[in-house]
């Protein structure tokens, strides 16, 4: 059973909050914070003002705003409040790019993100914590599916984690992705709009909703998720195509693309691992049925991921090859449809 571990980029977990004394006199926002939370810097305080991180009566603040008393005050982080230790582990990692700010990761597929229920070790922040040792902090700014392959953005500082945040709260983060779905499509190209949020049948899925127009997004159900496609390759049952994502929530690809009848290949929770597509042959069920066992996890590779550098300003692009599941996976199928079109 697939465990829930990972989060929506643009969700927010609340780390500290203040509600300000009656007999406090004003005082800047980064000043106040520096006195209430232990161990922190004024430039790293700085820093989460900056990405929207802090949030006075429920309003993204500046660090010049003056403190007032009766005032909320919320500090407001990517990435969950440790209720557990984290251990380093020593594990093989892939690491494409690293400096003092930043590292990315190119994540194989079955291996759990961050620690979470029913994962408490052997995740990738435990092999981070081994690899960087005392030299860095592993900062997650997103998350990808456990069975899902590719790049993955980590920062190495608190105030690079803050920077990155931003972008993808932003949604200039670039991001494209490359799926093997069931079915053919009418069009080359296409827009899933629909907010994704637990189905209520099944709490490991997402399920999609309408996304009501001019309903403030308190009132929704769901979360609003926009995932653009566009057709690789069409292979009579099957298609390649590429998604790039406009928001990033939970499985939103993988929710989005069953929405609209196309499954991931071999998916399980979304139902892609059935034979959705095709003829009732011996032969043919044979062979899907060897690709199952080829790739048995959804078909799903992080290949492109592109950010500004939250210190040097710098376009930052990276690129993913499919690992050799996928690669075998596609090649069959492309045979398999070059053969069938001479028949």
């Amino acid at each position: 059973m697939e465990a829930f571990d990972d989060t929506d980029e643009q969700q927010l977990y609340e780390h500290h909050r203040f509600s300000v004394d009656r007999g406090q006199e004003a005082m800047r926002l980064d000043r106040y914070l520096q006195m209430r939370i232990e161990g922190i810097s004024r430039s790293k305080v700085q820093a989460a003002v900056k990405a929207g991180c802090v949030k006075v009566n429920g309003v993204e603040a500046k660090s010049n705003y003056k403190v007032k008393p009766l005032d909320d005050i919320a500090v407001l982080l990517p990435e969950p409040p440790h209720t557990f230790e984290l251990l380093p582990e020593e594990m093989p990692l892939n690491i494409v790019y690293e400096d003092a700010q930043v590292l990315v990761v190119d994540k194989p597929a079955g291996l759990v993100v961050h620690p979470g229920v029913g994962n408490w070790t052997g995740t990738l922040v435990n092999g981070l914590l081994h690899y960087l040792g005392s030299s860095a902090t592993p900062y997650l700014v997103h998350r990808i599916d456990k069975d899902t392959s590719g790049l993955l953005l980590v920062a190495k500082t608190e105030e690079a984690q803050a920077a990155l945040a931003r972008q993808f709260f932003e949604h200039s983060i670039e991001r494209k992705y490359n799926a093997l779905v069931w079915g053919d499509f009418n069009e080359d190209n296409g827009t899933i709009v629909g907010n994704l949020g637990r189905d209520p049948r099944d709490r490991r899925r997402m399920a999609v909703y309408p996304h009501e127009e001019g309903l403030p997004d308190e009132q929704q159900r769901g979360k609003h998720a926009v995932t653009h496609w566009h057709v690789l390759e069409r292979f009579g049952y099957v298609t390649l195509i590429e998604c790039v994502l406009e928001t990033g929530r939970t499985h939103q690809i993988r929710a989005h693309m069953r929405h609209i009848g196309h499954p991931l290949f071999s998916d399980a929770t979304y139902g892609g691992d059935a034979i959705l597509k095709g003829t009732t042959f011996t032969h043919y069920r044979q062979f899907v049925e060897n690709c199952f066992a080829l790739c048995p996890r959804q078909a799903l590779h992080a290949r492109v991921l592109g950010f500004v550098h939250p210190t040097t300003g710098e376009t930052m692009h990276f690129e993913s090859p499919w690992p050799p599941d996928m690669t075998l996976l596609v090649e069959r199928w492309r045979n398999y449809a070059t053969h069938a079109a001479d028949r």
